[in-house]
Order: C-alpha cells, then sequence, then structure tokens
C-alpha cells in the first residue's frame, strides 16, 4: 500500500477550484528551489492567491520567513498573497516536519481555510504529505489536503537536507525518508498508510467534510 501512497502523493489531482493556499514545508538553501518555484508556478495559473511558510528567523537549515519572501519577490511572485504561519510551539529550538505540520493545521483552523495545497522537495513530499495529513486528523479533519511536490532538481547533486545536518546526493536521500516513514508511525507520531489512504479516498468522493 506504501507504493499507492507514494505515487499519489508524487501525482496527486489538485481540485478545479484554487485552494485558499499552498504550504511549503521548510528546506535547505541546497533544496529551496524546489519549493519557492512550485509557489511561482502555482500563483501564476492561479490555482491558489496565497503562499504559506513559517514564521521564524534562520532555523534547522530553513533560512526563514523573511529570506524566502525576499526570495519569492524576485521571482516575480507579489508580496500580497505571502502569508506568514506562527509556530507551533512557539518556543522551539529546532524546527521538523512534524512542528511544522502542526502549525500549518492550527493556522488553517484558526483561519478557516478549508482547502490546502503542501509542497516539499519531490524526496521528501510523501513523509511531509503523511505528515500533514496526520496533523489534519488530529486537530482539523475536514481540512482538504492537496500534494503538489516541488521542482525536481538533479539527482546526483550533493545537498544539506533534514535539519541541516544530512548531506547526500538527493537521489541517496529517499531510502532514509521511506525509513523515517516506518520509524515515525512505529513511535506513534506518523498516521498509517491506511488511514492516510482512508483520508484520500474520502477527500476524493466527497465525504471527508463529512468525516
Amino acid at each position: 500500500m506504501i507504493e499507492e501512497l507514494i505515487i499519489r502523493a508524487l501525482c496527486d489531482t489538485l481540485p478545479p477550484e484554487p485552494a485558499d493556499a499552498l504550504f511549503l514545508f521548510g528546506q535547505t538553501e541546497d533544496n529551496q528551489e524546489s519549493v519557492l518555484v512550485a509557489a511561482q508556478q502555482l500563483i501564476q495559473r492561479k490555482k491558489t492567491p496565497k503562499v504559506l511558510f513559517l514564521n521564524t528567523g534562520p532555523i534547522s537549515g530553513y533560512p526563514g520567513f523573511q529570506s524566502w519572501k525576499d526570495a519569492l519577490v524576485s521571482m516575480g511572485v507579489a508580496e500580497d498573497p505571502v502569508e506568514p504561519v506562527p509556530l507551533v510551539p512557539a518556543e522551539t529550538d529546532i524546527l521538523h516536519t512534524g512542528i511544522e505540520a502542526e502549525s500549518l493545521v492550527a493556522h488553517a483552523l484558526k483561519q478557516q481555510y478549508t482547502r490546502i495545497i503542501v509542497s516539499a522537495s519531490p524526496f521528501q513530499q510523501p513523509r511531509a504529505f503523511m505528515t500533514a495529513i496526520t496533523a489534519a486528523l488530529k486537530i482539523y479533519p475536514e481540512l482538504e489536503l492537496y500534494s503538489y511536490p516541488g521542482k525536481a532538481l538533479p539527482w546526483k547533486e550533493e545537498v544539506v537536507h533534514s535539519q541541516g545536518k544530512v548531506q547526500a546526493a538527493r537521489a541517496g536521500l529517499v531510502s532514509g525518508e521511506m525509513k523515517r516513514i516506518r520509524n515515525y508511525h512505529e513511535k506513534g507520531d506518523l498516521a498509517s498508510v491506511d488511514d492516510v489512504l482512508v483520508y484520500l479516498n474520502k477527500r476524493d468522493t466527497g465525504y471527508l467534510q463529512n468525516k
């Protein structure tokens, strides 16, 4: 079943109507082009009016809100669509995918957003999407989440990833992501593959709003 989930995360169908927002999972400078290009594309295609990412300074390899906002503006994205997401918990000295996902879902609930697209680098996208769905199931189960992987960058290029601590070719990061999916599920931090597929099937058949 993990194979189905990976393919659906990498090849998801976006809703016909614009989503309320696009959320970018934090990336290191080596990989940030991937999600920034995704934001540029979806704004230009009018698939969403807003781009969300965490409102922090540089942390755990993520360059920070202002750095990414400036980068998007330099790519031709107007400032208005860029919206900061408050960090949950507000005081943390480390950033990881679980914190990002819970921050996103808490913000979506507060703003009453009902449809969000999420984007990470392609090698991270399946786990990031699963983590976002895990947070939604706990906090805001009616939230419709869609997957849009970032731009694919050279797979054999050596990059820094995972809180700025892991260095490898992008292709070499895939196995680590699969191990994290297994380990985080065993620890109870990640919903099961079956639960995520049930969520996606409800979303795609119009039953998610009815739980």
